[in-house]
Formats: structure tokens, C-alpha cells, sequence
């Protein structure tokens, strides 16, 4: 059987994506707005960088915030505006963007959307975009994979994973491979998607760098950030289920990485 290839299916079809990753709880929302008050965000404007289909940037909107959703994806902004409004939403590049000098009281990035930085310059490109769209005293606040947990351990490495779900009347099912690119510090994954609407299956491709925490707070140093968080949970995406309120972590050894910066002073020379 042929199968086509896809720059990311779910992408495409915002829709489809928040089928397949429901959060009725949006206990993403939650735990930025949590960390923004945790930390004292010195005013109410937000970035959510990589917003996707606009629910967290929607839910900081409802919880006071004056918020702008930023992505590259020209089918998630038009989802995000109709289906959560209150934000503004507007086409940006993660790996370099220009909003307005100090524009933003915190920028928010979520579900390793900081983590499609494959490079170090787009990971430099990134932390300049922010330390320009920052005010004085500006929060960074991100979640992502953490990359010191795939040190000797390769439990998500073992065999496929197999997800199903429907929508709309119509079964889909993924098969996800992933495999580490130690070179190039990536974690890969190839995903094929099949339907039972007759449909032929489809492959995707993508990866995520996996940062280890002393470097992610070398690279924080550098461009003026004080580091303030950086745990493994609780957070939106730990068990048990994150609840505002909840103490941070003092270790980095799970799945997930938190991380709470401060801008604080020049970038170094």
C-alpha cells in the first residue's frame, strides 16, 4: 500500500489535533497562568509563542491576560480565531521574531514547541526574539521534553507505539516510532496515520533537539536570563494531575521539563 507524506497532518487539521489531544481541563492554561502569578509577571501581556489552536493563549485571555498568539501555521491561527477567541493571533517564526521591542510582559511556550529549535542558532535566534519582545523583569515560561531523561534510559525507544481515536464518524490510528540522532542531538519521529475511510495512510516526519538542563541554563545565562524554575513537575503534562498551587520539583529526571526564566540583565558579550 502507497503512502503519502505530510508535513504534519495534525498541523493541517487543527481540528483533528485537538481530537486526538483533548484538554478539558486546559491544565496547560492553567499551570502557565499559575506560574505567571507564582513568579510575579510584572503586567498582564502575554506571548504564547507556538500557540497552535489558540486554546492556552485563549485561557490567559479569560484569566485577565491581554494575549497574543503567535505561529507559523497559517491553518492553526485561522482555527484559533474562530474557535478561541479574545487573543490576537498573528503569523511568527519561533526561531526569530519581531512583535515589538519590550511588548511583552512573559512570553509563553508550551508542548516543546521551544524544542523545534534544531540548532544552536535558532535556539539563539529564539532567546534574542524574546529578550526584544520582553519589558524589564519579563518571565520566560516554558514546557517541554526533557532531554537528560533519554540518558541511559530508552523506555520510549523500544517498539512503536500504536494511538487510536475518532472523529467524526472516522477511526485513525498512528503508529509513532521514535529514535535519538546523537549527532545532531534530536529525538526523531516518524509517525504513519491510517483511517478507516478508505484513505491512504500517511507518514510524517519531525524531531525535537533534546536539551539537557545545565545547557539550557548556560544558553539562559548567555542571553540575559535568570533562571528561576527548571524541574521535571509538577506540570500539565505529569502524573498525577498537575493542581494550581503545586510546589515545584527540586529534580530534572522525568519526561517533562519546567521552566520559569527571568529577564534580567544584558546578554553577555
Amino acid at each position: 500500500m502507497s503512502t503519502t507524506t505530510a508535513a504534519n497532518l495534525l498541523t493541517d487539521n487543527p481540528a483533528l489535533y485537538e481530537a486526538r489531544f483533548p484538554d478539558p481541563g486546559r491544565l496547560a492554561g492553567r499551570w502557565a497562568e499559575d506560574c505567571l502569578r507564582r513568579y510575579e509577571s510584572p503586567g498582564p501581556r502575554v506571548l504564547d509563542i507556538g500557540c497552535g489552536t489558540g486554546r492556552d493563549a485563549a485561557h490567559l485571555h479569560r484569566a485577565g491576560r491581554t494575549v497574543t498568539g503567535a505561529d507559523l501555521s497559517a491553518a492553526m491561527l485561522g482555527y484559533a480565531g474562530d474557535r478561541h477567541p479574545g487573543p490576537v493571533y498573528v503569523r511568527a517564526d519561533l526561531h526569530g521574531f519581531d512583535l515589538g521591542a519590550g511588548a511583552f510582559d512573559a512570553v509563553v511556550c508550551l508542548d516543546s514547541a521551544l524544542l523545534y529549535c534544531h540548532t544552536n542558532d535558532q535556539l539563539d535566534g529564539f532567546l534574542r526574539s524574546c529578550r526584544r519582545a520582553l519589558a524589564p523583569g519579563g518571565l520566560l515560561v516554558a514546557e517541554m521534553r526533557n532531554g537528560a531523561f533519554f540518558l541511559g534510559r530508552t523506555e520510549l525507544l523500544d517498539a512503536p507505539s500504536v494511538n487510536g481515536f475518532t472523529w467524526q464518524g472516522t477511526g485513525y490510528r498512528s503508529t509513532t516510532t521514535l529514535s535519538m540522532d546523537r549527532t545532531a542531538q534530536l529525538l526523531r519521529r516518524v509517525r504513519v496515520w491510517t483511517a478507516d475511510d478508505g484513505s491512504p495512510p500517511v507518514e510524517q516526519r519531525s524531531a525535537w533537539r533534546l536539551l539537557l538542563p545545565q545547557e539550557l541554563r548556560h544558553l539562559l545565562a548567555f542571553h540575559g536570563f535568570e533562571v528561576l524554575a527548571l524541574h521535571d513537575g509538577p506540570g500539565p503534562r505529569t502524573e498525577p494531575p498537575w493542581q494550581e498551587g503545586d510546589p515545584p520539583a527540586a529534580t530534572a529526571d522525568g519526561d517533562r521539563l519546567h521552566l520559569i526564566a527571568r529577564l534580567a540583565g544584558p546578554p553577555r558579550p
